[in-house]
C-alpha cells in the first residue's frame, strides 16, 4: 500500500514536471514574469488546468494497491486537455484581474476600499479553481453553474480552502527556492491532499456533480436497505396470498 502511493506521488511528480515545461523552461529565460504579462498570462491559461485535472483523474482513478502506469496520467491530460482549459481560463483570468487591481488601487484614493474586496476575490477564485478541475476530473460536464457552486463549495467549507491554498503557496515557495528538489517530491503530496479535500467540498448538487464518497456510500446503503424492505414485503405478499389460497 505505501509503495503504491509512493507510486502515484512519483507518476503526478513526473506528469506536472513535463506539462509545465513550456512554463519552467521560460521562468528560466525571464526571472521577472510580471514584465511580460500577456505571454506568461497565456501559459497560465493553458497549462495548469489540464495538468493539476489530469493528476486529480489518475489519483481518482488509482486509489488501492495497484501501481497504476504513467500512461494514464497523460491520457487523463489528453482527455481532460480542453475541458480543463474551458474551466481554469475564467478561474485564472479573475485572480489575475483581482491581483492587477489590487497592485494599482493600493496607492489610490478607493485603494482602502477596492484592494479588500479584490484580495478577497482573488482567495475565493484561487480555492475555487480546483475544486472545479477535480468536478471536470471526476467525469463533471463543463456548466454555468459550476462557476458559482464551486465558489460556493469553497465558502461552505472554509477550513478546507485554506488549507489547499496554503499548502499551494507553501510548495510554489519550496519549487522556487530549489526547483529540482521541489518537483521532484511536492507536486504529487500536494495535489493528493488538495484532491482529498476537494472531493469532500464538491457537494455541487446537479445532474453531473461529484459528490463526497460518504454521501455516495450512505446512499448505496440506503438503496440497500429500501430495495431489501421492497423484496421482503414482495415476500410477505406472496406468503399471505398462498396461505389465503390454502
Amino acid at each position: 500500500m505505501i509503495w503504491a502511493h509512493v507510486h502515484r506521488v512519483l507518476v503526478v511528480n513526473l506528469g506536472i514536471a513535463v506539462t509545465h515545461l513550456p512554463l519552467l523552461l521560460a521562468l528560466q529565460v525571464s526571472h521577472q514574469p510580471w514584465h511580460h504579462p500577456v505571454f506568461f498570462g497565456l501559459l497560465l491559461l493553458v497549462l495548469p488546468g489540464p495538468s493539476i485535472a489530469a493528476a486529480f483523474a489518475y489519483l481518482d482513478t488509482t486509489t488501492g494497491d495497484e501501481q497504476a502506469p504513467v500512461r494514464l496520467f497523460f491520457r487523463a491530460y489528453r482527455q481532460l486537455f480542453r475541458r480543463a482549459v474551458l474551466v481554469s481560463a475564467p478561474f485564472v483570468l479573475l485572480v489575475i484581474a483581482a491581483v492587477a487591481d489590487v497592485v494599482t488601487m493600493r496607492i489610490a484614493v478607493l485603494g482602502t476600499v477596492v484592494a479588500p474586496v479584490a484580495v478577497v476575490v482573488a482567495l475565493v477564485a484561487a480555492s475555487a479553481w480546483p475544486v472545479a478541475l477535480a468536478h471536470v476530473a471526476g467525469g463533471g460536464a463543463v456548466e454555468r453553474q459550476l462557476f458559482l457552486l464551486a465558489p460556493y463549495a469553497v465558502i461552505r467549507h472554509g477550513v478546507l480552502a485554506l488549507m489547499n491554498l496554503a499548502l499551494g503557496v507553501a510548495a510554489l515557495v519550496l519549487v522556487n527556492q530549489a526547483p529540482l528538489l521541489g518537483l521532484a517530491v511536492l507536486p504529487g503530496c500536494v495535489l493528493f491532499v488538495v484532491w482529498r479535500n476537494c472531493r469532500v467540498m464538491m457537494v455541487l448538487h446537479g445532474r453531473d456533480a461529484v459528490a463526497d464518497p460518504v454521501v455516495r456510500e450512505g446512499a448505496r446503503e440506503g438503496a440497500r436497505k429500501v430495495g431489501g424492505g421492497l423484496r421482503g414485503s414482495s415476500r410477505s405478499r406472496a406468503v399471505r396470498a398462498t396461505t389465503s389460497r390454502n
